[in-house]
């Protein structure tokens, strides 16, 4: 097998306990940036002052923000969590702030919303961007005044929650093009946390395989040792679109077909496998009657640009970093790229 070196799972890993209170998914990582977010969440843990998170879809939103309330003086109140996408607008508001007895048709009963459930301890809003426009007017109004009414109801409830927000688009994009109130993100950008996609925090991936192969052996009653270096190659040059959550959810895979021994690179998933395709020609061959120059680098600009899009995303700001562009420059030839299409 030539190298023997594998990631070992040779001891437990150390569920986080944190003042006492009942273990969670830990964070994980020892890279700059996690030791970054590490450092932040030790100095705002045991302030009331909202937080926004923002992040990719599975770089651990949530995760921060449980570890940030459990490690406060709210620790041991509830942590209510509400997805802001996931609820149908027209429910999202009695989930929000209750309602009462016949507020709406089918509201045969009194029932409490997430604020008050969230009384004493912290709400998190996760998806906020999602929000619609009428209920982002009702909750700046509930941050400011710390209080509300249930749907249908008349009599002003007082909480005290802290709110800790997260979403994966950028929010000062978002209120740039009016799809969030300006008012409402300064009200949660008090603390701002982004968390680095895990392409941007590559050393930490053996230790979050270790770690996923521990909790997986344990759920499955596996035996599995760890990777053949040529797997741990590949899981490191990949570039993980969906973060930890893929990385998880292929760890769990891998332990469902495969109790024990070493994962090869055989294992693997075909796409992992596949050396990644460049968007760019490396090599290019003139034709007899030449080349329609400008055509030629208006193609090789709109590649350029998708496999920004791409790398970044969609979020334009970070794609305009990657391209030394200004985000406006950005943006208008997104606009050129979209107007040609239509035609």
């Amino acid at each position: 097998m030539g190298d023997e070196r594998i990631i070992p799972v040779e001891e437990p890993l150390q569920k986080k306990t944190i003042k006492g209170k009942p273990p969670f998914e830990p964070l994980i990582g020892q890279s700059p940036p996690m030791k970054r977010i590490y450092e932040l969440i030790d100095k705002v843990a045991d302030t009331d002052s909202t937080i926004l998170i923002e992040g990719e879809s599975g770089t651990g939103k949530e995760v921060v923000a449980k570890t940030i309330h459990f490690k406060s003086l709210r620790g041991d109140k509830p942590f209510i969590p509400i997805n802001c996408g996931a609820i149908p607008e027209a429910l999202l508001e009695s989930e929000l702030f209750g309602h009462e007895k016949g507020a709406f048709t089918g509201a045969t009963s009194f029932r409490i919303g997430r604020f008050e459930l969230a009384h004493g301890g912290t709400l998190f809003l996760d998806e906020i961007g999602e929000m619609p426009f009428p209920l982002q007017v009702k909750l700046l109004r509930v941050l400011q005044e710390r209080e509300f009414e249930r749907v249908g109801g008349t009599r002003s409830i007082h909480v005290d929650v802290r709110v800790i927000a997260a979403s994966n688009q950028n929010m000062e994009e978002a209120v740039t093009e009016k799809r969030f109130r300006k008012d409402l993100f300064y009200r949660l950008n008090v603390i701002p946390v982004a968390l680095p996609p895990l392409r941007e925090r590559k050393e930490d991936i053996p230790l979050l395989i270790a770690h996923f192969i521990q909790k997986f052996n344990e759920k499955r009653q596996a035996k599995l040792e760890g990777l053949s270096p040529d797997a741990e190659k590949i899981l490191m040059n990949y570039s993980w679109p969906g973060n930890i959550r893929e990385l998880e959810n292929l760890m769990e895979r891998l332990i469902t077909f495969q109790q024990d021994g070493l994962i090869g690179a055989s294992d693997l998933p075909d796409k992992l496998r596949r050396p990644q395709e460049n968007p760019l020609p490396l090599q290019f061959e003139f034709p007899d009657g030449g080349v329609q120059f400008s055509e030629l680098v208006l193609e090789f600009e709109n590649r350029l640009i998708q496999h920004a899009m791409l790398k970044a995303n969609d979020v334009k700001k970070t794609a305009a970093r990657l391209l030394n562009l200004k985000r406006t420059t950005l943006v208008q030839k997104l606009k050129r790229r979209e107007n040609l299409t239509l035609q």
